[in-house]
C-alpha cells in the first residue's frame, strides 16, 4: 500500500509480514549529515475500516525536517488489514523504532536522539509499545536491550483504557483487554513526554487521569491543554491552521528544551 505525499519522500521499507511490506517515508533536508536526531510519526485514526493514513503528519513531518530532523511518517497495519488487531500495530512501532536505530548509520540519525509522536490510536500504540515488553512478533526482537524504545515521546489524546477500546472495536480480544490497557499497568516507564490534549476531547478525562497516575509513579510527563478544543484539533486544515501552528511551535519549544534541536532555531516558520 503505497500513499501520496505533497512532500518529496524516500520510501524505505522496514518490515515485510503477511504480504503486507510496511514503509518509512523519510522527509528528507537535503543536508548530509550524521547523527541527527530523528523523529516517527504514527497516525490516528488506524483502527476504524477506512483508516486515516501515514499522511496524516506530513505538513509536521516536512517542518521538523526543515529543523535538521530526520523525519518519518510510518506505515503501520491497520484497520484496512484482514484480521487486523491493535497488538499487531504495537509490534510494528518496536519493529519502525528498532529499524530507525539499528540503521541509523545509513539513515544519518543518532540511535540516542529518537522521538516518537503518536495521535489517538497511534498514541496508544506507542505508548503500548513502551509498556508491554512482551507483545512481539519479530525473531529478532528482543526487549533487553531496549532497541525499540523511543528517547522521548509525544502524544495527542491517545485511548489509554484498553478495556474500552477493546469492548467497542475489538470483542475478540475482551479476555486479554487488561494485559493491553496502559491505564490499568501503571508503572515507571516512560521516556520524558509531552502530551497534548484539547479539554473538549472526549479522552480528556481519561488522559489527565492516566497522566497524573503516571506522575505519581515516576514519569516525567508534561501536559499541555487547549481550551474548548475537540480531539484532533491539531490537524493541518483544521481551525485555519490555528492550532496546527501552536503545536507545531509547542513540540519545537519541547525538543528544544530537551536539547533534540538546536535551540536557537526560528519558532516562526
Amino acid at each position: 500500500m503505497r500513499h501520496t505525499f505533497d512532500y518529496p519522500v524516500i520510501e524505505r521499507p522496514y518490515k515485510s509480514v503477511e504480504n503486507r511490506e510496511l514503509m518509512l517515508y523519510i522527509f528528507d533536508s537535503n543536508v548530509q549529515q550524521k547523527n541527527r536526531p530523528a523523529m516517527l510519526f504514527f497516525n490516528g485514526g488506524s483502527f476504524k475500516k477506512d483508516p486515516k493514513t501515514p499522511v496524516q503528519f506530513q505538513h509536521q513531518a516536512d517542518y521538523f525536517s526543515s529543523k535538521g530532523m530526520v523525519a518519518i511518517c510510518v506505515d503501520y497495519r491497520n484497520g484496512s488489514d484482514e484480521g487486523f488487531v491493535p497488538t499487531q500495530a504495537i509490534c510494528d512501532v518496536k519493529s519502525a523504532v528498532g529499524y530507525v536505530r539499528g540503521h541509523s548509520d545509513e539513515l544519518g540519525v543518532d540511535p540516542d536522539n529518537i522521538v516518537v509522536c503518536g495521535s489517538s490510536a497511534g498514541g496508544y500504540i506507542t505508548v503500548s509499545s513502551i509498556m508491554f515488553a512482551a507483545i512481539n512478533d519479530d525473531e529478532a526482537y528482543d526487549h533487553q536491550n531496549k532497541a525499540h524504545l523511543p528517547n522521548y515521546l509525544i502524544i495527542f489524546a491517545a485511548g489509554m483504557d484498553g478495556v474500552d477500546i477493546m469492548k467497542r472495536r475489538y470483542p475478540q480480544l475482551i479476555e486479554e483487554a487488561n494485559q493491553l490497557s496502559p491505564i490499568h499497568h501503571i508503572q515507571k516507564c516512560l521516556p520524558t513526554t509531552l502530551w497534548v490534549c484539547g479539554t473538549a476531547d472526549d479522552l480528556y478525562e481519561q488522559n489527565k487521569r492516566f497522566i497524573e497516575q503516571m506522575k505519581q509513579a515516576g514519569n516525567d510527563i508534561t501536559l499541555k491543554t487547549y481550551e474548548g478544543m475537540e480531539h484532533g484539533f491539531f490537524n493541518y486544515g483544521k481551525h485555519q491552521n490555528k492550532y496546527f501552528h501552536l503545536t507545531k511551535v509547542e513540540m519545537e519549544t519541547y525538543l528544544n528544551l530537551m536539547n533534540v534541536i538546536d535551540s536557537d532555531a526560528s519558532l516562526s516558520k
